[in-house]
């Protein structure tokens, strides 16, 4: 950790200095990100699946998150950190409306009312001190979000129906590692986000994967 803040915004075991290249392992663990999203272009073009607007939109969020996330490592600064939080959020928001309303077949009320709980969720969560858990119980909505859905698309019998509690089990290893980051600087002066990164690229392929095996198939040509 640097010892004059007001220098970057210093957040992680691994920052020791303001210089661009002082988290180099937290910069391009972001690449997590970029590879699942080739992975999400691969399954798409590997299945019979089509690449329809949400399922596009999600994959390019993707890529978005992780440069978002390196420009945030590298810079450091309070406008990166945003290019870092926004894409997180509207990822969140997206697959949130996307599954519902593509998966679940939800009427547009009910996707408004699930679009209202998860924010003033969120937003509850955002009161806890950013002490505790180094500042990860703001990923505690989306966590329990993920569960529910996760236990719909089991009940369901969508394809796949056990991603979605393979993706909450990573995104809890994830928050524990995002936590402990900088519990254990005196030991580890690398830190554990970079394993916040590297996971969290999994859960999202994960999310992403169970949006695009499960969407609508498209209307016949020609259909009204």
């Amino acid at each position: 950790m640097i010892t004059s803040p007001n220098t970057a915004v210093d957040l992680y075991c691994e920052r020791t200095s303001a210089e661009f290249w002082a988290e180099p392992v937290n910069a391009f663990s972001n690449l997590s990100f970029i590879v699942a999203a080739l992975a999400i272009v691969w399954l798409m073009r590997r299945t019979e699946v089509r690449s329809s607007g949400p399922a596009l939109f999600l994959t390019i969020n993707l890529v978005a998150i992780g440069l978002g996330s390196f420009l945030f490592h590298t810079l450091a600064n309070r406008l990166m950190m945003l290019a870092d939080l926004l894409p997180i959020f509207i990822y969140q928001i997206a697959f949130l409306l996307f599954y519902a309303r593509c998966v679940a077949g939800s009427k547009a009320l009910t996707v408004a009312g699930l679009l209202i709980l998860f924010l003033l969720v969120n937003l509850g969560f955002m009161q806890l001190p950013k002490e505790w858990l180094n500042g990860s119980l703001v990923y505690g909505g989306a966590l329990l979000f993920i569960l529910a859905i996760a236990a719909y698309h089991r009940a369901s019998g969508k394809r796949e129906p056990a991603i979605l509690y393979l993706a909450v089990i990573v995104f809890a290893l994830a928050l524990a590692c995002r936590s402990l980051d900088q519990w254990i600087c005196q030991w580890s002066p690398l830190g554990t986000h970079f394993l916040w990164h590297l996971l969290v690229g999994g859960v999202l392929y994960l999310t992403t994967r169970a949006y695009v095996l499960n969407q609508p198939p498209p209307h016949p040509s020609g259909a009204e």
